[in-house]
């Protein structure tokens, strides 16, 4: 399985990553990716990034070094109205938007319970695409079989994420929840994207682990979104309208 497009990377505007979007685009383009999207951390997390960045993403290019780039986020599961802690307003200005929980941001009770409604009331937001490591069950516990079925009613990408499986990660304990997740998107028939949570531009790409388990398990191919530009572009395009987004080789380039 190659993987020509990465929906989950990070720039230095997520206070713990260590890249620019433009360094990000040239790393993918040297390694023969189609598309990216970068996907800040919202601002809940401790340094992440204002509201106002977010809305500011426009001035990015849709086009960097060949590659497509889409605007996001990674926001935060929150409780707030709309369930996030970015208001629909600027979640509508993205291209693509992905949400998950992180610590330091009002769920570190290990409530799984809490956990489950958070997330499903945030994936019940039309706008929201991604959720990103629902694996991560030491940290964040949920109820699996109800988000996989959230996943399905509301269509939401489940992430498969390359830093789950990294032995020196800190979420390496919840490799297993990780891949049941995504065993049981398969057989729900939920997508999945297969992201490398890059915090650093050598890193954007870097999928093997988890392109291993999902190749180990079976996932069929067809539902693994981020096969490259095109498939990306008309997965998130079957959901709502993103007249933002250019076609890939499109819209003003850098």
């Amino acid at each position: 399985m190659r993987l020509l497009a990465d929906l989950h990377t990070h720039t230095v505007a997520s206070g713990h990553a260590f890249s620019t979007v433009t360094e990000l685009a040239h790393a993918a383009a040297g390694k023969g990716l189609e598309l990216i999207a970068f996907t800040d951390h919202g601002p809940s997390v401790p340094g992440g990034a204002h509201p106002w960045y977010f809305w500011n993403t426009k001035v990015v290019p849709s086009v960097i070094a060949g590659v497509t780039v889409l605007r996001g986020c990674e926001a935060n599961v929150a409780d707030t109205e709309n369930g996030i802690d970015l208001p629909d307003e600027v979640l509508g200005l993205l291209d693509v938007v992905a949400v998950g929980f992180h610590p330091l941001t009002g769920f570190d009770e290990l409530d799984a319970a809490r956990n489950t409604a958070a997330l499903v009331r945030a994936m019940s937001n039309p706008l929201v695409d991604i959720v990103t490591h629902p694996g991560n069950f030491d940290e964040f516990p949920v109820d699996l079989a109800t988000i996989v079925a959230a996943a399905l009613r509301y269509d939401v990408i489940l992430e498969l994420n390359d830093h789950s499986f990294d032995p020196h990660s800190a979420r390496s304990t919840s490799a297993e929840t990780e891949r049941a997740f995504a065993v049981a998107a398969r057989d729900a028939g939920v997508f999945i994207s297969i992201g490398s949570d890059a915090h650093y531009h050598e890193l954007v790409g870097e999928f093997g682990r988890a392109i291993a388990v999902a190749e180990a398990i079976g996932f069929p191919i067809e539902r693994v979104v981020n096969r490259d530009a095109a498939s990306v572009l008309a997965r998130l395009r079957a959901k709502r309208p993103r007249p933002r987004i250019a076609e890939a080789g499109e819209g003003v380039s850098a």
